[in-house]
């Protein structure tokens, strides 16, 4: 498949393998306004639907049921087939456009950073039910759910920890270090059949971890000891050599 528009294109998302993508405008010349998302069938070579905003759109989520667009403080959820607004969430800021939608079609999960600092909601809309889970003390940099939605991985700002929660309640479950020293986390993705994960960063590493075939309920470390001890020796190295 290949297309060329006359201006920037700053955000593509695909609704899985099909003609059906979300288009917003980017770049020093944008193709359509940066505050509006489109909707592009590309068998019909044509647009099927627009939605406007007030402010810029920072990302797009789509599924067969769902379309999920994200904006720098607010997050809205429509029905795919007729666009109809279905949920509106406040988020912290959001520069980065944060938000993870399952893909299983048997349920619909839905993670966005909650408006407290290192916090993500949990929206399951079969259920009817949402709830916070403390995920980190410090700004989140990413977040992904697995295919099925039950599992919800989460970075910090400090991109030193990976944690694995569980979407139905919030469990912490596993907890993997990707390193010991700051890094900004660019992707975490899981497999399939979640049994692996992995982790993309600035340090020009990938890292692939095994996702726990046991998953039973941990206690979380502090995401600043290993900060805290380095400065900690630092300072102890720097009285030695006075």
């Amino acid at each position: 498949m290949y297309i060329e528009f006359d201006g920037g294109i700053g955000i593509v998302e695909m609704l899985f393998r099909c003609n059906i993508l979300a288009l917003v405008g980017g770049g020093q010349h944008p193709k359509f306004p940066m505050n509006k998302v489109l909707l592009w069938d590309d068998h019909q070579y044509k647009t099927i639907g627009e939605l406007s905003f007030k402010s810029f759109v920072k990302a797009v989520r789509l599924r067969k049921d769902k379309l999920v667009v994200v904006l720098e403080s607010r997050i809205y959820v429509y029905n795919f087939a007729d666009l109809r607004l279905i949920d509106a969430i406040d988020t912290c800021l959001n520069p980065k456009g944060l938000c993870a939608l399952s893909s299983d079609q048997n349920m619909s999960v839905l993670a966005t950073p909650d408006k407290t600092k290192g916090s993500v909601k949990v929206t399951i809309y079969e259920k009817n039910h949402s709830h916070v889970i403390n995920a980190h003390t410090s700004s989140l940099s990413y977040m992904a759910l697995n295919f099925a939605g039950t599992l919800l991985a989460t970075a910090s700002d400090k991109g030193t920890l990976i944690r694995l929660f569980s979407t139905e309640d919030g469990t912490a479950l596993q907890e993997v270090r990707r390193g010991s020293d700051k890094a900004e986390i660019y992707s975490l993705s899981f497999d399939r059949h979640s049994q692996w994960i992995a982790c993309s960063s600035d340090k020009g590493t990938i890292h692939i971890f095994n996702v726990s075939k046991n998953l039973t309920k941990i206690t979380l470390s502090d995401e600043n000891a290993h900060e805290d001890a380095k400065k900690e020796d630092g300072e102890a190295k720097n009285k030695k050599h006075m």
